[in-house]
């Protein structure tokens, strides 16, 4: 009986659509959503902040960087998308932006700024380490950073950990 079960359960193929980082180099990402995200290492006192890009119309994740709340660190993360070729960054109103962002190709507003807003309660959700009020929290940078990382690069870059 069980070997009949077993017969019936057989899973069916599924298609897996895979986008590689030279798609995006090749097309150019016409829009941009860049965001930053606060979380605690240790306690309150020491936050740290995850910066990340998306492409606005698919929701991908393009590059993310962690770090505080300075300049420095979101000149990292506009080095990391320099080979997408973005032509328009859309951002909510923090003074880091509109000083390294060309005011041509920055659009400051909550409405285009949704998707990456969204995407964080995502992580907040499934990352209890990011979760406002919490008994789970990284003792070090280093694995706060890890852990984050490891999570982003499963299920947004697909990659085996």
């Amino acid at each position: 009986m069980n070997q009949k079960l077993l017969q019936c359960l057989k899973p069916e193929p599924v298609e897996v659509e895979i986008v590689r980082v030279e798609e995006f180099e090749e097309a150019g990402v016409e829009q941009s959503e860049l965001d930053e995200m606060r979380s605690y290492v240790g306690n309150k006192s020491n936050p740290r902040w995850l910066w990340h890009a998306i492409d606005r119309p698919s929701g991908k994740v393009l590059a993310y960087v962690f770090g505080r709340r300075k300049d420095e660190v979101f000149l990292q993360l506009k080095r990391l998308l320099e080979p997408f070729g973005i032509k328009k960054y859309c951002t909510d109103g923090w003074g880091a932006y509109e000083r390294h962002l060309p005011a041509e190709c920055h659009e400051i507003g909550k409405r285009k700024t949704q998707r990456i807003e969204r995407k964080h309660l995502r992580l907040r959700t499934r990352i209890k380490r990011l979760a406002r009020k919490t008994i789970c929290f990284s003792k070090t940078e280093e694995m706060h950073d890890l852990v984050i990382g490891l999570f982003i690069n499963r299920y947004e870059f697909g990659l085996p950990i």
